[in-house]
């Protein structure tokens, strides 16, 4: 259950009754008021006149409220829904302190309390950075970038990903699997290589301490976008989510599940870890940053020291 989508249905619901009891019961003895002040003293002024019409009750105050709340409550649900990102796990592609708007009808027109699909849009394409409930708790959500599509099979190895395109939709679920064979048993297609261009290092300041990343252009469909790898820390593939018919560091995607990773593939708790995000997870698609505050990570305030304008309106 969405607790700010129930919280808005609320306020929507107690709002538009009071918008509709003023204007059926309130409204018209306010019009009928400013007809009689005006009779009265025609040059009464356009602001007492404006106090008359609008009223100032209670019940008046919160019907005024209705048409602000029912318009945030569609425009979230149906449209662009905001997200902060808190962590680096996304790095270098958003930032901690870049807010995102994710598109809600890109993956499916969703019931804004239960997420449930009520008419089919598209589905995501490998490269998308996707905005999804968390499969072990789905009060909290995830960003992660979409890697393996339904029948896929990924292999981590060396910190670089091998793709088998699907070939298996229909027949895999999460228990069992037939690795690299497709209807009639005919094998599949080799494994291939994501490609990977070299782009330089980046250089992050802890608190106590520096940290340089090999920065690479990765291609995932017609996606071109950086990661950033710690040469560093080792692959930690004994902590790997184990797919029950398939060799460590190594899944086949189940039908209606997706395999996802962060770009900063040392500090991103990912499918690697806890498998794959079903289909019915899926919130939305992002698009841009439409802002960017610099958050000095070694301090306790959540005073931001500054804008960063170059990152707005992208997705780098």
């Amino acid at each position: 259950m969405n607790t700010l989508s129930l919280i808005l249905v609320v306020a929507c619901v107690v709002t538009g009754i009071a918008y509709a009891y003023d204007y059926k019961k309130l409204r018209p003895a306010r019009i009928k008021a400013l007809k009689e002040a005006l009779l009265s003293c025609p040059t009464l002024s356009k602001k007492d006149q404006r106090r008359i019409k609008e009223g100032s009750g209670t019940i008046t105050s919160i019907g005024s409220l209705f048409p602000v709340i029912f318009f945030v409550f569609l425009f979230r649900a149906f449209v662009f829904e905001p997200f902060r990102i808190p962590s680096g796990s996304m790095e270098p592609t958003l930032l901690p302190g870049d807010f995102i708007a994710v598109s809600k009808w890109s993956y499916g027109i969703r019931n804004p309390l239960t997420n449930s699909i009520w008419i089919e849009t598209s589905s995501p394409q490998r490269g998308d950075v996707a905005v999804f409930k968390y499969p072990e708790e789905p009060s909290i959500d995830y960003i992660k970038r979409i890697v393996g599509l339904p029948g896929d099979e990924i292999i981590f190895d060396n910190k670089k990903i091998y793709i088998r395109k699907a070939c298996n939709v229909g027949k895999v679920t999460t228990t069992e699997v037939q690795v690299g064979v497709q209807e009639g048993g005919q094998p599949c297609e080799s494994p291939k290589a994501v490609p990977l261009t070299p782009a330089g290092t980046i250089v992050v300041e802890r608190s106590t301490y520096q940290e340089e990343y090999a920065v690479f252009d990765e291609q995932l469909g017609d996606i071109t976008h950086k990661i950033q790898i710690n040469p560093r820390i080792p692959d930690l593939s004994q902590y790997f989510y184990r797919q029950k018919g398939v060799m460590r560091g190594s899944w086949i995607v189940p039908e209606d599940h997706y395999f996802v990773m962060g770009d900063n593939r040392d500090n991103s708790k990912d499918s690697r870890f806890w498998g794959f995000v079903p289909k019915e997870n899926l919130v939305g698609k992002t698009v841009v940053i439409w802002l960017s505050l610099d958050l000095d990570e070694n301090s306790d305030s959540m005073i931001p020291s500054g804008v960063r304008f170059s990152r707005i309106g992208g997705l780098d």
